[in-house]
C-alpha cells in the first residue's frame, strides 16, 4: 500500500533493514528530550538492542514474539518511518495486561490471538514507537498508522497494541481512532542534587533514617558494590549476572524471557550504554542488577540474587542507581513496572501511555468502556501516591537526623 508517495513494507527481521537508517529514525542526532518524549537516546529502540533480541533467539521461534517490522519508504527507497512491530500469540512479556480482554473475547466466540504488538519486547520503559524522520514527507505519521492497520488486516489479527508509547504518540493514535490507556510507574527525579546526602535531606526525617538503616543493613561489613560499564564488563560478569537473572525469573514467572546469548551480544555491541551493579561478598558476586543508560535517564531492568539478605534488593536496584544518576547528571531513574515500595525510597508516580485498536467494533466498545473506568482509578491512585510522598513539607520544622 502507499500513502502520499510512501510505500509500506513488513519486514521479518531487522537484519534486512540498514542499521544506520533505523538508528537515524530511532535516535536522530540533535533530537531534544522534549521532542523525543523525555529521552534523547533511547537504548531500547536502537538497532543494537533489537538485533540482540533477534540474534539471541529471545524473540522469534517459539517465543510468541514474531518480528514483523512496519516500515515506510519514499519513492527513492529511503526509510522515512518505522515501528517495532511483532505478531503475538500470547500476552506475556508486555507489562500492559490484556489477559482479561483476551479471555472475554474468546468466551464470546472471538479469536484474540494473533495480535499486533508495537513495543520493545520485555521492556516496560516509555519510548518512541512511531519512528518518523524529522524531514519525512507530509503524511508519514498517518501513513505509518494506516500501515499498522493494514498489517492487522493482512494477518487476520484481532487488534493492535502500541504500548509504553510517548504521550504525544498516543494522542496522535487516539486522533486516528485508537483507544488510549493509562497506567502508572514510579520514577526517581534528580532535582539537581549535589550528592546522595543532598537527596536524603529532601526527605522527611523518618524516611531518611529508614534509608540510612537499609543501606547499612544491606551491605553490613562484608558486602561491597562494583559499578561496571563499558570495557569493565567482562564475560565472567555476564556469567554471574545471568545466574542471578535465571534465579529471579524462575521464581517470578517460571520461564525467563532472555537467553544467555542476549547478554553476550549487548555486551559486545552496547556496553557503553549498560551499567551493571554487582554485589560482592568474600570475593564472590552474590547479586546484581542491569541498567541501561540513555542520555537523560537510567533504566533499571533486571536483577537477581543467590543469597537472601535484608534490603540488598533496594541497595542494588534503587539506591545505587539514584547515587549514580546524581553523580553523573542523569535527570531520572526508571526502575521498571509496578512496585509501590519505590515511593518510600524517593520515587514519584508517573503516568504511562498506550493505545489499542480493534477489528471487532463490539470488542472495541467493551474495551473503551473499561478504559474510561480504569483511567479514573489510575488518576485517583496517582493523586493518592502524590499525597503520601516522603518528601519534606516543612523544612523549617523538620530537623536533620
Amino acid at each position: 500500500m502507499s500513502s502520499t508517495r510512501l510505500t509500506a513494507r513488513f519486514v521479518p527481521s531487522l537484519e534486512q533493514i540498514d542499521a544506520a537508517a533505523w538508528d537515524a529514525l530511532a535516535n536522530p542526532p540533535g533530537l531534544t528530550a522534549e521532542e523525543a518524549g523525555g529521552e534523547r537516546h533511547n537504548p531500547f529502540i536502537s538497532s543494537a538492542f533489537l538485533l540482540a533480541l533477534e540474534r539471541s533467539k529471545s524473540v522469534g521461534g517459539r517465543s510468541g514474539w514474531t518480528p514483523l517490522y512496519t516500515i515506510l519508504e519514499d519513492a527513492e527507497g529511503r526509510l522515512v518511518a518505522a515501528a517495532p512491530s511483532y505478531m503475538k500469540m500470547h500476552s506475556m512479556g508486555e507489562y500492559v495486561f490484556d489477559f482479561g480482554w483476551a479471555q472475554a473475547y474468546e468466551n464470546a466466540g472471538g479469536r484474540y490471538y494473533p495480535k499486533v504488538q508495537v513495543a520493545v519486547p520485555f521492556t516496560p520503559a516509555t519510548g518512541r514507537r512511531l519512528l518518523v524522520a524529522r524531514d519525512a514527507p507530509e503524511g508519514a505519521l498517518p501513513g505509518l498508522i494506516h500501515a499498522l492497520r493494514a498489517l492487522r488486516q493482512a494477518a487476520e489479527a484481532s487488534s493492535i497494541h502500541v504500548t509504553f508509547a510517548t504521550e504525544g504518540e498516543v494522542g496522535a493514535l487516539a486522533a486516528e481512532g485508537f483507544a488510549p490507556r493509562a497506567g502508572e510507574q514510579f520514577h526517581f527525579f534528580n532535582e539537581n542534587y549535589r550528592d546522595f546526602d543532598d537527596f536524603l535531606a529532601a526527605l522527611s526525617s523518618r524516611k531518611r533514617k529508614t534509608i540510612k538503616r537499609e543501606r547499612r543493613d544491606a551491605l553490613g561489613d562484608d558486602v561491597s558494590i562494583d559499578l561496571l560499564t563499558g570495557a569493565d564488563i567482562q564475560p565472567a560478569h555476564w556469567e554471574k549476572f545471568y545466574a542471578f537473572y535465571m534465579d529471579t525469573g524462575a521464581r517470578k514467572w517460571g520461564r525467563p524471557y532472555l537467553t544467555r546469548d542476549f547478554f553476550d551480544r549487548i555486551g559486545e555491541t552496547m556496553a557503553d550504554r549498560i551499567l551493571l551493579v554487582m554485589a560482592r561478598r568474600d570475593g564472590h558476586y552474590i547479586a546484581g542488577a542491569i541498567n541501561f543508560l540513555g542520555d537523560d535517564a537510567i533504566y533499571g531492568r533486571n536483577w537477581g540474587a543467590l543469597e537472601e539478605r535484608p534490603f540488598l534488593h533496594f541497595e542494588v536496584c534503587y539506591y545505587q542507581a539514584i547515587e549514580y544518576a546524581i553523580r553523573h547528571g542523569y535527570k531520572r531513574v526508571e526502575a521498571g513496572a509496578q512496585g509501590e515500595h519505590k515511593l518510600a525510597r524517593g520515587y514519584r508516580p508517573v503516568a504511562t501511555h498506550s493505545a489499542h485498536d480493534f477489528a471487532d467494533a463490539r470488542l472495541r466498545t467493551a474495551v473503551v468502556e473499561f478504559l474510561s473506568r480504569e483511567k479514573v482509578a489510575v488518576d485517583e491512585a496517582i493523586a493518592d501516591y502524590e499525597a503520601s510522598l516522603p518528601f519534606r513539607r516543612d523544612e523549617a520544622g523538620d530537623a536533620e537526623s
